[in-house]
């Protein structure tokens, strides 16, 4: 008789905990809130980071631009190509400022889900040498002022604070940027990596 009243115990105890297990397990996907336009943007997501440096030219908004960009991290000045291409960028946006002929992106028309670069390389050489805590690209696609498509790959890193920011000018360190151009198409929407909040 105890036996079958242990027994009994054990299998209502296995059903309460597989009745409460839906409540209590961990959605699979971060919710995320998104901006008017239905992107992520700020510096929780590196989707966000990349949206962020798109609207900076769609705005042309040099504050957000620079907010964007990753720190000078070599040595506290940068690589001197990243430093002047920041530099000059900024001067062209505030240019750009009420210029309705300027070129460049209207709006943001699609954006991938973040992808690890398939070399380990980068990331190692980010962590031990800057501190940096991850590193991914974002492929964002955007409409011309013209109408036309085009597609932007950019280098987000997770820096030291946890936060994400964009490297606009990968070019400038080869060695956090290997094989970067070499990565197949992005093929995954954003939108199915995380629940959206507007």
């Amino acid at each position: 008789m105890q036996a079958l009243l242990a027994t009994t115990c054990l299998l209502v105890l296995a059903y309460q905990c597989i009745a409460a297990e839906p409540a209590t397990r961990p959605t699979t996907k971060p919710t995320i809130e998104v901006a008017a336009d239905g992107f992520p943007s700020g510096h929780e997501t590196p989707e966000g980071a990349a949206c962020d440096l798109a609207r900076a030219f769609i705005k042309c908004d040099d504050t957000l631009f620079s907010k964007t960009c990753v720190r000078l991290y070599a040595n506290g000045t940068g690589p001197s190509a990243y430093v002047k291409f920041r530099d000059d960028t900024i001067k062209a946006i505030k240019e750009a400022k009420g210029n309705e002929a300027r070129g460049g992106p209207k709006k943001i028309g699609k954006v991938f889900a973040a992808r690890h670069l398939s070399q380990s390389g980068p990331a190692s050489y980010g962590y031990a040498s800057f501190d940096f805590q991850d590193l991914m690209f974002v492929d964002v696609g955007v409409f011309l002022q013209d109408d036309k498509r085009s597609l932007n790959r950019t280098l987000v890193i997770k820096d030291r604070d946890g936060l994400w920011y964009v490297h606009p000018m990968p070019d400038a360190s080869p060695l956090l940027s290997a094989g970067l151009n070499d990565e197949a198409p992005s093929q995954q929407d954003f939108s199915e990596v995380y629940e959206l909040k507007k």
